[in-house]
């Protein structure tokens, strides 16, 4: 349980720390470039990859497109956190599990019992509710966790079938989508930095450094609650998702003073019964 504990504090610590961002005009993508050095030299020294014998059938097509949806979709997360808050952006972050749900249904056929249909139902109520501008809000950029709730449901289809691929270990199939992610968020800062003139600032290598930090911890901690609850996946499911979303919703209101609609409100609860229900289909 300690390690998916950890895991959430990670998450949510993510969302913090670009939330503090706000106060301090920092640049995005420089952030999230400085982050992709440090998860790629915690990845290196904590799993010990072998790049030295890489299979003829790695998947990189995959690879290539993770690798380039994550650094995008982390500007996403930046600008959603920094518009509409941590609380929205958690819940619309967690609720994109929905997405891979329905891929399963769409694609591969997958059978749906009564348990996941309520669920993905009051799912996608809850979502519509949370992202419900206030009356009194002309500036509700619902866009920004829009594409965060579907950015990480495409992630994590793809991550899905990263896993099916075993001739390598998962964990090197992470470093190397880390690589590529890293190259191209690296391009974006080369050319901010070379055509538009954008100076690199030590605030954002520290920010960073902090934002990788807790992004590699939020991956290994989940792994480890996972290998911890192996006969009991749908646990660290459930309290992964579900105790983000109460944390951030704690945390956002708490210390970030972010207002919310009784509208929103009802949305949050309908996002945690949403997930029960999900967790009910995986044991029925």
């Amino acid at each position: 349980m300690l390690f998916l504990i950890l895991s959430i504090l990670c998450s949510v610590t993510v969302g913090v720390i670009f939330k503090i961002t706000r106060k301090y005009n920092t640049n995005a993508i420089q952030i999230i470039t400085f982050n992709y050095v440090i998860a790629l030299l915690l990845c290196y020294f904590t799993f010990s990859p072998d790049l030295t014998t890489i299979p003829a059938d790695v998947p990189w097509s995959i690879y290539a497109l993770v690798g380039i949806l994550l650094p995008v979709v982390f500007l996403f997360l930046f600008s959603s956190i920094k518009h509409m808050g941590i609380v929205k952006t958690d819940a619309a972050q967690r609720l994109s599990l929905f997405i891979p749900i329905i891929a399963a249904w769409l694609i591969f056929k997958e059978e749906f019992n009564f348990y996941k249909v309520i669920g993905l139902v009051i799912g996608f109520v809850a979502l519509l509710l949370i992202l419900k501008k206030q009356t009194s809000n002309d500036q509700n950029k619902w866009i920004y966790p829009a594409a965060v709730f579907l950015g990480f449901g495409i992630i994590d289809i793809l991550f899905k079938q990263i896993a099916l691929y075993t001739a390598l270990p998962y964990t090197t199939s992470l470093f190397m989508v880390f690589d590529i992610s890293l190259a191209v968020s690296l391009l974006i800062v080369v050319y901010d930095v070379v055509v538009k003139k954008v100076k690199l600032q030590s605030k954002n290598l520290l920010f960073g450094v902090l934002v990788g930090i807790f992004n590699f911890g939020n991956i290994l901690f989940y792994l480890k609650a996972h290998k911890a609850f192996a006969e009991n996946p749908s646990t660290v499911f459930a309290g992964m998702n579900m105790g983000v979303i109460v944390l951030g919703s704690v945390v956002g209101l708490l210390f970030f003073k972010e207002k919310l609609s009784k509208i929103n409100f009802l949305g949050i609860t309908l996002a945690l019964i949403a997930i029960v229900f999900i967790v009910f289909s995986q044991l029925s």
